[in-house]
């Protein structure tokens, strides 16, 4: 009986913290024109009909049924609004950038919360950490160093994993090699420990799109002890290394840890923060730099012309260098046609649902007025597919991608403006390094035509994409 008031109260508590602010948006909208949709069932709003339709299919129904410039909903609980097309995208990313500040769901926001400083806003937080990361982490020069270490594992990935196999799973093979990428270039962790972070990596993601219901058994709860142990395991690393460092300044590697503590910048973050960093630059490469190697190697396998382009200008790189030499800046510089498969690959499938903002202040757009507290996303679902901007958009076309390539604001994977995302280069390396020596090495034949696609934080396969393998 106990546990059942428990339950019951816990329930009744998110309830009314959830449908308070979401009655006094109904009492405001009598004062202002909002933008046309619906808010769903109480407490989840449309939840259910995001998850379970997918985001594109989600928001492809309401663009057709409210408007195509901008609609609302109720998502985890709060209200929101979703700014569509190039138009809404440069308003949202660039004109109004002023008037919002980035936002997380609560179930998102589990992987910062480790950080409690007081006075301190969300907003400040995020604005630190992307100061750090332009600062310290995404120079240039130290972006250009990762490509050998890239196309060193990744081959060691290929030996172990690939070569003695006949069927390979792309999509949990190309999410254990991003973890061991990002442990070894942001850690400096060899590829046998890197795999102690999967499991608690992949538990944490199922519940991004989860209500915040911290009980016995949800998705929700099962994360949190998933993120408190990712929690003690960074602080150890980062403890551990600090104390290596100042024992010993030449023990320091070249990876992202090592060559902050020795950076004139490294007081920017408390031991805590630094460690809520990290996992925020390893989760998105988990997630979205594994989807997109996926549906590459996806496309490659449906798709014999292109990929014969793919290996004929693979070919050209091999023939310049000795057979061990590793790929260096210069090589990927000449992936051009490459890049075009993958940019085409993340048009129609994008390897992330979009980015959400919190208004600021009364913000107008297409007629209407979205709140002060709203929360608003720009989402790539808007433009990708939308034969305004790409004729025949289902087909799969690289050439879109060639000269001055789509019209600005359509096509933005990485987002664009103040905010675009500053892991764009590293991903282009890690993707490029991936695709080259599988494709060099093995013909691709897919095994299921008509695999579903579902969604977590990004998209991938139901059936992990198994792929049939012929080597050269």
């Amino acid at each position: 009986m106990e546990a059942f008031y428990l339950y019951f109260l816990s329930l009744l508590v998110v309830f009314i913290s959830i449908s308070v602010p979401f009655l006094c948006h109904r009492s405001k909208s009598k004062k202002c024109k909002l933008p046309p949709g619906s808010s769903g069932f109480p407490l989840v709003g449309e939840t259910l009909h995001f998850l379970m339709s997918g985001p594109e299919k989600f928001i492809h129904q309401r663009m057709e049924k409210y408007s195509d410039q901008v609609f609302a909903t109720s998502l985890m609980g709060q209200n929101l609004a979703v700014i569509c097309g190039a138009a809404g995208n440069k308003f949202l990313l660039c004109t109004a950038n002023d008037f919002v500040s980035p936002w997380l769901p609560d179930s998102l926001l589990m992987f910062l919360n480790w950080v409690d400083s007081p006075g301190k806003s969300r907003k400040d937080l995020f604005s630190k950490i992307r100061g750090f990361h332009q600062a310290v982490i995404m120079r240039p020069e130290a972006l250009k160093q990762y490509i050998p270490i890239m196309d060193s594992l990744t081959r060691q990935h290929l030996q172990t994993d690939w070569d003695p196999f006949h069927v390979v799973k792309v999509h949990p093979a190309s999410q254990k090699i991003t973890l061991i990428l990002a442990c070894k270039l942001l850690l400096g962790l060899e590829p046998d420990q890197a795999q102690r972070f999967s499991d608690s990596f992949t538990v944490s993601l199922q519940a991004f799109y989860s209500l915040p219901i911290n009980l016995p058994g949800t998705a929700y709860n099962r994360a949190l002890k998933e993120v408190d142990k990712l929690k003690q395991e960074f602080l150890k690393i980062i403890l551990e290394r600090k104390k290596m460092v100042l024992e010993n300044r030449e023990k320091a590697g070249s990876d992202v840890l090592s060559r902050t503590l020795l950076d004139e910048n490294a007081h920017l973050l408390s031991d805590l923060e630094f460690a809520v960093y990290l996992v925020s630059l390893m989760i998105p490469t988990y997630e979205s730099g594994s989807a997109s190697i996926t549906f590459v190697l996806k496309h490659l396998a449906e798709l014999p012309h292109i990929y014969d382009m793919v290996y004929k200008e693979h070919m050209e790189i091999a023939k310049s260098k000795d057979p061990e030499e590793l790929l260096n800046w210069e090589d990927v510089k000449k992936m051009k046609y490459s890049w075009n498969v993958i940019c085409e690959a993340m048009r129609l499938a994008p390897p992330a649902t979009g980015a959400f903002r919190e208004v600021e202040t009364d913000i107008h757009f297409a007629g209407v007025t979205i709140p002060k507290g709203w929360k608003v996303l720009w989402s790539p679902f808007t433009t990708n597919k939308n034969p305004k901007y790409f004729s025949e958009p289902e087909n799969f076309d690289p050439t879109r991608f060639e000269g001055d390539g789509p019209t600005p604001c359509t096509f933005i994977p990485f987002s664009t403006g103040p905010r675009m995302c500053p892991g764009k280069d590293y991903s282009r390396f890690l993707i490029l390094v991936y695709m080259y020596n599988v494709v060099r090495k093995f013909k691709l034949k897919k095994l299921i035509p008509d695999d579903k696609v579902l969604y977590r934080v990004g998209p991938y396969p139901a059936s992990g994409l198994p792929l049939r393998l012929q080597p050269h």
